[in-house]
């Protein structure tokens, strides 16, 4: 059984990363456009510029649709990990100490997902995987062309 389960890992990871991306990509969707409920729950948008949420909301449209890709999912994941935890600590921890008081549950969430992704990378389905592989066939079509020297 584990054998199946350490098999299935990078496509369980490529899921786990596609759904944590869209999610992710939502929440800026919503605030940006206003889909979805908007900003406030009402069709409402963030104006622009305005920090943090206008910013925390590009990065949330920005990098979730990176890590849904899987292109530059580390560097994706480590931006957006990052940005959840300075909305954890500056607007949501100052009203209470755990996530379920003071509405910090998405934040806390995300942050740690997003980390997760930065160590272990996009698995499956990514286009960081497709870019990999591509490099590594041309390498060694390369390396069977070069002929060695005595």
């Amino acid at each position: 059984m584990t054998g199946r389960l350490d098999n299935a890992q990078p496509y369980a990871l490529g899921l786990f990363r596609i759904v944590i991306g869209l999610l992710f990509a939502c929440h800026g969707a919503s605030s940006l456009f206003g889909v979805l409920g908007g900003a406030d729950g009402n069709g409402g948008t963030l104006d622009a510029g305005t920090w943090p949420g206008w910013y925390a909301a590009v990065i949330q449209l920005v990098g979730g649709t990176l890590v849904a890709l899987g292109l530059g999912t580390r560097a994706a994941a480590f931006i957006s990990s990052g940005s959840m935890a300075y909305a954890y600590f500056k607007v949501h921890q100052p009203e209470a100490l755990w996530p379920l008081q003071n509405g910090g549950e998405a934040s806390a969430i995300f942050c740690w997902a997003m980390l997760l992704l930065v160590f272990t990378g996009s698995g499956a389905f990514g286009i960081d995987r497709l870019i990999a592989a591509r490099g590594e066939r041309d390498a060694d079509k390369a390396s069977e062309r070069t002929p060695v020297a005595a």
